[in-house]
């Protein structure tokens, strides 16, 4: 039978201390990125997901580590490492299979977290949307995908598996899914059907991904914070 302990220091900090450096540096980059300024914009970009960690560092500081934060902290540097493709490995080429490549390891991740670790409700029936939304994006992406067609296939099926088992999660978590697949979403169409994209899709996608990675982080801590406190 479980028992319920006093909170601890780590329950009752306040998690906007540790998030507020990643809020203002994803407002900056955005903004940067609306107004056109590459010279801001690059860099904060490469800031995020270390900002980000920190803000899980904080969160979680003083109690049990364990798989939860481990996960967590690589879907982290996983995207961090997606973001960062081209500037990290300009050897490469084209840098969209590696920053495909990074960001499915971080989805993976993602999955795992949220199915082993943060679930607290059934997956929910309107969650098969994610299913129709994959269906959908590779109907009208598929004549522009190419020699990716296959890989885009799988890392889609990746996106809306992390989307629909995020619904099972907190409320955070799950609008924190939702928003990273708008992003990927977007992106998607950024890439492929570029003529059809106004300008404005680009801070929208990195609006869209801040606030997602954001909201997945914060209802995981808080998720793990109440169950710290019982036995």
């Amino acid at each position: 039978m479980s028992a319920v302990r006093a909170p601890s220091a780590v329950a009752t900090r306040p998690l906007w201390w540790g998030f507020a450096p990643y809020a203002v540096l994803s407002l900056v980059h955005v903004v940067a990125l609306a107004v056109g300024s590459d010279d801001v914009a690059a860099p904060t970009k490469l800031t995020l997901m270390p900002a980000l960690a920190l803000a899980v560092l904080w969160g979680g500081r003083g109690g049990a580590w364990g798989a939860p934060y481990t996960l967590l902290l690589l879907a982290i540097a996983f995207s961090w490492l997606g973001d960062g493709a081209g500037a990290f490995f300009p050897f490469a080429g084209d840098p969209l299979p590696l920053m495909l490549l990074f960001f499915g390891l971080a989805h993976l991740c993602y999955i795992c977290l949220f199915w082993k670790h943060l679930a607290v409700r059934a997956l929910p029936g309107w969650a098969a949307v994610y299913a129709v939304w994959w269906l959908g994006l590779l109907l009208v992406l598929w004549p522009s995908l190419g020699g990716l067609s296959i890989a885009v296939a799988v890392y889609g099926l990746v996106l809306g598996g992390t989307a629909a088992l995020a619904a099972r999660c907190h409320t955070l978590v799950v609008w924190g899914g939702a928003f990273f697949l708008a992003s990927d979403t977007v992106l998607a169409f950024r890439i492929f059907l570029p003529d059809a994209m106004p300008g404005w899709t680009s801070p929208l996608v990195m609006l869209t991904y801040t606030l997602g990675q954001g909201l997945i982080a914060a209802g995981a801590i808080v998720t793990l914070r109440r169950r710290a406190v019982v036995v």
